[in-house]
């Protein structure tokens, strides 16, 4: 899996100009679900997620997390962030899961945030054309990507 985070001060979604999801203060995460995903790489990204001190402290460092916070987290779906890339101009998806299943573990990170602490856990429309909006915060972004934790 891989997670696009951004600390904001507000994101919401919308779908067929409907609002459907707004958050406030905490994190906009935007999530790629590989074939190679299952249910522990969802669960381990969510505890990461949960857990990154990207927040700041009464010092001014980052030292606290959306759950020290009580910061809210919107999940949006984005398949391309499994884009290959590696052979000519057009990006390739063959490395994004199956719609059904991708879904599936997209649902599963959501609960699992909830699990670790996360209060408000909004999320998108799987598969829908979405129009996300965000007060970035700092800026600051992470990527996270749960192939790396596993190479030696």
């Amino acid at each position: 899996m891989k997670a696009v985070i951004q600390r904001i001060k507000y994101a919401d979604v919308c779908v067929d100009g409907k609002e459907i999801s707004r958050v406030e203060n905490g994190l906009l995460v935007l999530l790629g679900v590989h074939n190679t995903d299952n249910e522990e790489t969802a669960k381990l990204l969510a505890k990461k997620c949960a857990n990154l001190r990207i927040f700041t402290d009464e010092n001014d460092k980052m030292n606290k997390s959306v759950l020290d916070i009580n910061g809210e987290i919107l999940v949006i779906s984005n398949f391309t962030l499994c884009a290959d890339t590696k052979k000519g101009n057009r990006p390739s998806f063959i490395e994004a899961m199956e719609p059904k299943t991708a879904d599936e573990l997209y649902n599963l990170y959501c609960e699992e945030l909830n699990l670790n602490g996360v209060k408000k856990v909004g999320r998108g429309v799987f598969g829908a054309d979405m129009k996300v909006s965000l007060l970035n915060d700092g800026p600051v972004t992470i990527i996270l990507d749960t192939d790396t934790w596993s190479k030696k």
